[in-house]
């Protein structure tokens, strides 16, 4: 096996050659390019607003900072240009069933005409009827009704006093009403002489009274008849009469609307009411001339004028619309999605009617198209159902929260709901479109398009001359100064180092706007009309001194020997473990201490992280694994004769990932052969069981921690980092760090094997073993099957004496050996 040799600063950071840019700045480029490595989203976005179909609607999922908004915005009202107008909604009130008022259906443009023509047409009907009840035609047929009642009354009471004078009896008026008394001639009796009359005569006059009383009562009992008579002609005549004035306004009015049924419906329900409610037009229209009167005063009406009920209520309105509609909602609580009856006080109560409907963003976007926040309307008590039922149903029903859940019984309004036809953008991240799609049944009926956006995509000349044009766009849609090619050659290095990967880029463009801007404040700042090199390295190191406060101190903390971690010497069964820490946007490196020891057992790794609840799933199946290694390697023909322990030492939070197993596994080769390990030398990379070693994360972040560790205690040329080979491609180290490998100051080293890892770690050679399986002498793996030999045969020893020691009580009894 040849020895590993260092890296080359080549392979460390991949920079864009400013020759590889033809222009100055990115004033000179067109700035056409919006967005990059979006070809998949954009097509299914394509289709799904080009699909009208119940359930295609479209969930947009990736991260945040993607540009999803933007994009998806960009695209639906690009389409929803091609499509008409959406129509006009209006609500009416229901004379039959005031509760469920009606909705109707216009042209666009048309509701605010109906709207305006209702109200003249009010106006209209106040004037035309108070005219016509005010003609001399209307008074003389209506004198001519009430002549004719007081004519058939006075006939009777006519009749009935000539029956009591036939008795001798006259029929006089008082203010109790109409009484008989006796005559003497022409005159009536005076009481004092009725009493000097004889009792015979008193007894025949009472009785004639008595019969002309019962007379009375006949011809009294016969008003309310007749008055009932004399009203229902005076309503024929006010129907007749408001007949002619309505016939002739609403036909009027009526022609104009003569293809829309619903309307002419309307109508004739108009039309019957106003019939059954003339007197408040005519109490309408007193009000509205007192109103008028000249006094200056103001009138205040304690209600709501009764004609409000033929007034249109406007519910959408699409009269300025080019197209169709696209809308959304930043707060998509249930009410505004689905619409509310507002409320107004009167008279200490609350009511409501009809005018008082509002819509919601669904009805809004009727039509057209709806894009909203996933995680808002999840947020949202029952957004999300009230959602999914519109859809499902094609309908907009509006109603509360308490109506919805029946949870009240009172007397509220039941609007017909709106036909819904409107195409849902969600717009979130992929663990929220996986758990909709794994626990709610109606998700993927009612969200069938997936429009999956790219974190990243591919660095090539191509992509980077894309990203120059991108880069130009931004500048220009923000108003931020241009960037000269080193610039841009600049920022593109950052964008492959935001996805630590020397062969991609981000596609999350937030990341490099907020840069842009930073950078346009440092070129501002000094004077500058272009941004450069400098002012985007500016703004780079001022991201960083803002946000690693944090890493700082964990640094001092080393430095100041608090936490005890070599980058000097050698040491036995002892290595330098490298892990990252993410505080909110920023993740830094951070070197650990771990140990490893061995002693004379039944095969058992203690993983102590495990045992105290501090180790995750992951990070123990890295143990297993390297257990297991370690069992193939050196117990193939002998059970092992050991126990060891591993630890982070001075750790004090949770431990997670497999990225320390190969470090692990070298800390305990060298505490089993006894072999010194260089701690100037920092390991990252984890294992399988054949002893490959296998790519990390965050291994850029893992280098700069120890680098940054060791440049502070001052390079000796012998430091570095060993990493996984596969992970030399996602190199996009700091300059810094490149500097200093280039000065041969700092090393890093990628590794396939664990063989090749210790080799660089102890300085010699790891052995390979013969035919016989035998390791040569002088190497690190002879070193510890030597030493696991011997634990062996010290084992056999005390166990032909009964001494043999006993599994731990944490450990597995058997072999393999298995974790704690």
């Amino acid at each position: 096996m040849s020895p590993v040799k260092p890296l080359s600063p080549d392979a460390l950071r991949r920079c864009c050659a400013p020759e590889d840019f033809t222009f100055e700045t990115t004033a000179e480029l067109d700035g056409q390019t919006s967005f990059i490595g979006q070809e998949r989203p954009m097509s299914a976005i394509q289709f799904g607003v080009k699909l009208r179909r119940q359930g295609y609607n479209i969930y947009a999922l990736g991260p945040a900072g993607l540009g999803k908004h933007t994009l998806v915005s960009r695209m639906v009202e690009k389409r929803a240009a091609q499509e008409p107008p959406p129509y006009d909604w209006c609500y009416v009130n229901n004379f039959d069933q005031p509760y469920r008022p009606r909705i109707l259906r216009l042209p666009a443009g048309s509701g605010r005409q109906l709207k305006r023509d209702m109200d003249r047409l009010v106006e209209d009907m106040q004037t035309a009827l108070s005219a016509a009840f005010e003609s001399e035609e209307y008074q003389a047929r209506r004198r001519a009704i009430e002549s004719e009642f007081q004519e058939q009354q006075q006939a009777s009471l006519m009749e009935l006093q000539e029956q009591a004078k036939q008795r001798g009896l006259a029929l006089l008026r008082t203010p109790s009403g109409l009484t008989f008394a006796p005559l003497k001639g022409e005159e009536v009796l005076p009481p004092e002489e009725f009493d000097k009359l004889p009792e015979e005569d008193k007894k025949r006059i009472q009785a004639d009274v008595e019969v002309m009383q019962e007379e009375l009562q006949k011809v009294v009992s016969k008003a309310p008849r007749w008055e009932r008579e004399l009203r229902n002609h005076m309503r024929e005549l006010n129907r007749e009469v408001a007949g002619v004035v309505l016939n002739d306004l609403i036909s009027e009015l009526a022609a104009a609307y003569a293809e829309n049924q619903d309307v002419l419906t309307f109508f004739d329900a108009v039309r019957r009411d106003v019939q059954d409610h003339l007197s408040d037009f005519m109490v309408a229209g007193e009000k509205q001339q007192q109103a008028g009167d000249g006094d200056g005063r103001a009138v205040f009406v304690d209600h709501v004028s009764p004609l409000r009920r033929y007034q249109v209520n406007l519910f959408v309105d699409a009269d300025d619309a080019q197209s169709a509609p696209v809308i959304y909602e930043s707060n998509p609580t249930y009410t505004n999605l689905t619409g509310r009856v507002e409320q107004m006080a009167q008279m200490g109560a609350l009511v409501t009617d009809f005018t008082l409907i509002k819509p919601g963003a669904l009805h809004r976007a009727n039509g057209g198209y709806l894009i909203l926040d996933a995680l808002k309307v999840l947020s949202n008590a029952y957004s999300w159902e009230g959602l999914k039922r519109a859809l499902e149903f094609g309908e907009v029903r509006i109603e509360s929260v308490g109506q919805m859940l029946s949870l009240t019984s009172t007397i509220s309004l039941e609007p017909e709901p709106m036909p819904l036809n409107v195409k849902v953008v969600l717009l979130g991240d992929r663990p929220l479109y996986y758990l909709l799609s794994q626990h709610d049944p109606d998700f993927n009926e009612l969200f069938k398009v997936a429009a999956d956006f790219a974190d990243e995509v591919e660095r090539t000349p191509e992509t980077q001359w894309a990203y120059a044009q991108l880069l130009a766009s931004i500048t220009r849609k923000k108003e931020l100064r241009p960037l000269d090619r080193y610039a841009v050659g600049a920022v593109i290095d950052h964008a492959a180092r935001l996805v630590n990967d020397s062969q991609r880029l981000t596609a999350q463009m937030q990341a490099i706007v907020d840069l842009l801007q930073e950078a346009n404040f440092w070129a501002a700042e000094a004077g500058a009309e272009v941004i450069g090199v400098e002012h985007v390295r500016q703004a780079l190191d001022a991201q960083v001194f803002r946000l690693d406060r944090v890493a700082r101190l964990m640094q001092d903390a080393v430095l100041r020997q608090t936490i005890h971690i070599e980058t000097t010497g050698a040491a036995i069964g002892q290595i330098n473990g490298l892990s990252v820490l993410q505080l909110g946007n920023y993740a830094f490196g951070q070197p650990s201490r771990i140990t490893a020891t061995v002693r004379m057992g039944r095969g058992d790794v203690v993983n102590i992280e495990r045992e105290v609840n501090l180790s995750g799933p992951i990070h123990a199946k890295g143990v297993l694994i390297l257990a297991s290694l370690l069992n193939a390697r050196y117990a193939a023909e002998q059970p092992l004769a050991l126990s060891a322990s591993l630890v982070f030492e001075q750790s004090y939070g949770g431990v997670e990932g497999d990225s320390a197993s190969s470090t692990e596994f070298y800390a305990l080769l060298s505490a089993i052969g006894q072999v010194p390990i260089k701690q100037s030398l920092a390991v990252t990379g984890s294992v399988d069981q054949t002893g490959r070693v296998q790519a990390i994360g965050g291994v850029n972040e893992k280098i700069e921690g120890f680098f940054d560790l060791c440049n502070a205690r001052g390079l000796t040329g012998e430091q570095g980092v060993l990493i996984p080979e596969t992970n030399v491609k996602h190199l996009m180290l700091r300059r810094d760090v490149v500097e200093a490998v280039e000065a041969r100051q700092f090393h890093i080293y990628a590794i396939e094997h664990v063989d090749e890892g210790i080799e660089v770690l102890a300085g010699m050679p790891a052995g390979a073993p013969d035919k016989r399986g035998k390791y040569p002498k002088g190497t690190v793996n002879r070193a510890v099957a030597d030493r696991l030999e011997q634990m062996a045969k010290k084992r056999q020893a005390l166990e032909a004496k009964g001494r043999a020691p006993k599994p731990s009580a944490s450990s597995s009894k058997t072999d393999p050996p298995t974790l704690a």
